[in-house]
């Protein structure tokens, strides 16, 4: 069965599964909750699976990419495409957030704070502190990789970006032994391919497991999901889901402006959205958004590592554009600003965009950099909390534009440099036969 239908198969059952237990137990359920905590060795071992295999495919696929580049200035037209086009479409997606919010007439005033809410606030509060204390040349400054095997741990919201900027001067020094010393580069060369090669392999392994690992983080999603809580907060929800689907639907105009046809676009791409969607972890779904690219949508593997590493943390389009752009346009009344005023939508985004660098590719991502544009405009974060008790459902639909956004700005990118194989991208199949190859 093709791999795209087992994803949608696994998507299902997991929906129909988690509401039957709710219907039959209630959500407050202890067999709820205890069912939870045995779904989570498939969907939660999942994921970590992925993470397990996202450093070393990372490191391993950018310095095999620099060395096949055999070009530095190659790496700096790569760079300054991806990053670009992540700054305008996360700018894009801001303003887009803020139209929408000022459409639905979102305010933070018209919600009830209860005790979860309440102690949200606290919680974000003495966190905003630390995060005050954070300059924008600071966080600039640490994306550089002081400590490159601590990165490699994932201690830091930067980590990934630290990988990628370590490989890549592995990568430009490996260029520089072949001027002088080609016979060590030669060697080198082949070792980083049979590293490469027994890479791949493991990740075709791990991809296999996907349509499982749906089926867990599904189930666990709608059989803990508050919907007495959702329906209080559709208002906020439908709001988010727009803006959400409007700014999905600028990244398809970005591939159809670049060449590419919408619709096969969307039909490789909604796996891995897929995913992105039920993982809530943009770099859990690292390794299956550079297979999309490479093997479906036909982007180099330069391009396809670096728009991937960088989407990551860098440029959210879901978690550093759209959740701190409405939650700042639904608190500015309540201390007197003018949401609509050029002067307030105009600093949003310029300050949307340059915090955007950093924000982890994992859950909690957007909290961050909402804490980060609050507190440079002098809003009140405590009030970040209000929406706590949907922040899972609109989580995921921001973790998927995410994923799209890198997606879209590598073929983007790579179309103008010439480096997408159009044939690949009109192929059929070419993931399923990918992925049936490992059998």
């Amino acid at each position: 069965m093709p791999f795209t239908r087992r994803v949608f198969i696994a998507l299902g059952m997991g929906v129909a599964f988690g509401a039957g237990l709710q219907i039959v137990y209630g959500l407050d359920s202890p067999v709820i909750s205890q069912s939870i905590s045995w779904f989570d060795i498939v969907g939660r071992g999942y994921v970590s699976l992925l993470r397990m295999i996202v450093v070393p495919l990372v490191m391993v696929s950018v310095i095999s990419s620099i060395i096949r580049l055999k070009d530095v200035g190659s790496l700096g037209r790569i760079s300054g495409w991806v990053l670009g086009l992540l700054m305008i479409t996360v700018s894009i997606a801001a303003i887009i957030s803020i139209l929408t919010s000022l459409g639905f007439g979102l305010s933070a005033e018209a919600i009830t704070s209860g005790t979860r809410e309440v102690a949200r606030g606290e919680a974000l509060l003495s966190r905003a502190v630390q995060i005050q204390s954070l300059t924008i040349p600071s966080m600039l400054v640490s994306l550089i990789p002081s400590n490159p095997f601590l990165d490699m741990t994932g201690a830091r919201s930067t980590s990934i970006i630290g990988v990628v900027i370590f490989s890549a001067f592995i990568g430009v020094s490996a260029l520089g032994l072949n001027r002088k010393k080609p016979e060590i580069f030669a060697t080198i060369e082949n070792s980083v391919n049979a590293i490469h090669a027994l890479v791949m392999r493991m990740v075709t392994l791990v991809l296999r497991l996907t349509p499982f690992g749906i089926l867990a983080l599904m189930t666990k999603v709608v059989a803990g999901s508050n919907f007495a809580d959702i329906m209080e907060l559709f208002r906020f929800v439908a709001a988010s889901y727009f803006a959400l689907i409007a700014v999905f639907v600028v990244h398809l105009l970005m591939v159809a402006f670049a060449g590419g046809s919408p619709l096969t676009y969307l039909k490789k791409v909604l796996p891995v959205l897929t995913f992105a969607f039920t993982s809530r972890s943009s770099a859990g779904t690292m390794p299956l958004t550079i297979q999309t690219m490479t093997k479906r949508l036909g982007v180099s593997e330069a391009v396809a590592n670096f728009s991937a590493s960088f989407g990551t943390t860098i440029g959210q389009n879901g978690c550093a554009g759209i959740y701190p752009a409405m939650l700042a346009v639904m608190i500015a009344p309540t201390v007197g600003v003018d949401p609509t005023s050029l002067s307030f939508i105009g600093t949003l985004v310029i300050t949307i965009a340059i915090s955007s660098f950093g924000v982890a590719g994992v859950g909690g991502g957007a909290t961050f950099a909402a804490l980060i544009v609050l507190s440079a405009l002098g809003l009140p974060v405590e009030l970040a909390g209000l929406l706590i008790s949907i922040e899972p459902l609109i989580d995921m639909g921001r973790t998927a534009v995410n994923v799209s956004g890198a997606i879209a700005t590598g073929f983007v990118g790579a179309r103008a440099m010439g480096e997408v194989n159009m044939d690949t991208f009109n192929e059929n199949d070419s993931f399923e036969l990918d992925m049936e190859a490992v059998s």
